[in-house]
């Protein structure tokens, strides 16, 4: 018998995520059925919707592993389509070993055998070649649809959806600006990933400096804190903008509503396009973003960072790091 770990949500969190709402558990798996799979967790996933999913009004406990995404090694199988050896990408949550027949689970994301990436690391499953990839793919190209000579402003441009969205903005032909939250993101922003500019939130007068950075304003915002930070972005925006809104990091933590400006006059006066998204609404062209992007990285054109994080006993530890803004790029946990 096959004994899995798997950390299991005990309370919901009230404010920032504390380590007593999460207990490590120890689960003793089942032999497996025709049709079935036995994956081992390779790199396990931390992302920002993990907070926002965990409210009061909607969570439903239960003995599954907390949610999320992993790359994972077959070890054994019962299923022709998922032979041992190969890796799969999976919303198996936060476990060690997972019984799966290949249909989604936790979240509908889609269980898909690894492709072929070369020499890349399998961990970018989990980046650039998996959900955040097309996140920005998607959110950014769909939504915002930039043109030559656009300006576009990306906020939490340093994690590991806005660093990627900032990069396809500019290989779009546009002005790119992106905000973050210390000086070293700024200079990866703009020395490596090709940023045109860069705001730090937490030093500059965001307002002016955006004034200075785009004088004759803003096309398109992806969002990826909202607040007030977004409201001085849509405030500064250009007829017709575009605004596509991926999330809202900055008050995922809020024990009570926060306040902002009100966005309805730039809204109404400058006719902009506010839409938010979840990336599954393109499930049925997943591939393509994720082949798109391996092309770019193939091309020099697409750059990518991860931070890692060792053994799934610090799967929290990587999750509240993340929260906290400490990664560059892609959080990942090394199993």
């Amino acid at each position: 018998m096959v004994k899995a770990k798997k950390f299991v949500l005990r309370k919901i969190f009230d404010g920032f995520p504390k380590k007593e709402d999460m207990s490590l558990e120890v689960e003793e798996l089942p032999p497996l059925k025709d049709g079935e799979f036995l994956a081992e967790a390779a790199y396990l996933s931390v992302d920002p919707y993990m907070r926002a999913y965990v409210k009061p009004e909607t969570w439903v406990f239960s003995e599954e592993a907390f949610i999320g995404g992993q790359v994972a090694k077959i070890i054994e199988s019962k299923n022709p389509k998922f032979p041992v050896g190969k890796y799969v990408v999976g919303s198996f949550g936060w476990r060690t070993h997972t019984i799966s027949n290949g249909n989604a689970t936790l979240v509908s994301t889609p269980t898909i055998l690894l492709p072929d990436i070369g020499d890349l690391p399998v961990s970018v499953a989990l980046g650039v070649l998996g959900m955040p990839g097309n996140t920005a793919y998607f959110g950014l190209l769909e939504l915002c649809q930039p043109k030559p000579g656009e300006t576009v402003v990306v906020s939490g441009a340093a994690g590991a959806v806005g660093s990627l969205v900032g990069q396809i903005a500019k290989i779009k032909g546009c002005t790119v600006i992106g905000i973050a939250g210390s000086d070293e993101k700024g200079k990866w922003l703009t020395g490596e990933l090709g940023f045109d500019h860069f705001i730090n939130y937490k030093t500059d007068d965001v307002q002016s400096k955006l004034k200075k950075l785009a004088p004759k304003g803003v096309d398109c915002y992806f969002d990826n804190v909202g607040g007030e930070l977004s409201s001085i972005v849509i405030y500064q925006m250009n007829k017709f903008g575009r605004i596509s809104v991926c999330g809202s990091i900055a008050n995922y933590n809020d024990t009570k509503r926060s306040q902002a400006s009100v966005i309805q006059p730039p809204v109404v006066s400058q006719q902009l396009k506010m839409e938010g998204f979840i990336v599954t609404r393109w499930i049925n062209r997943w591939m393509e973003g994720i082949n798109q992007n391996m092309q770019w990285i193939k091309e020099g054109k697409l750059k990518y960072e991860e931070t890692v994080t060792e053994g799934f006993e610090n799967m929290f530890e990587a999750f509240t790091d993340m929260l906290k803004g400490k990664n560059v790029g892609k959080a990942v946990v090394k199993a």
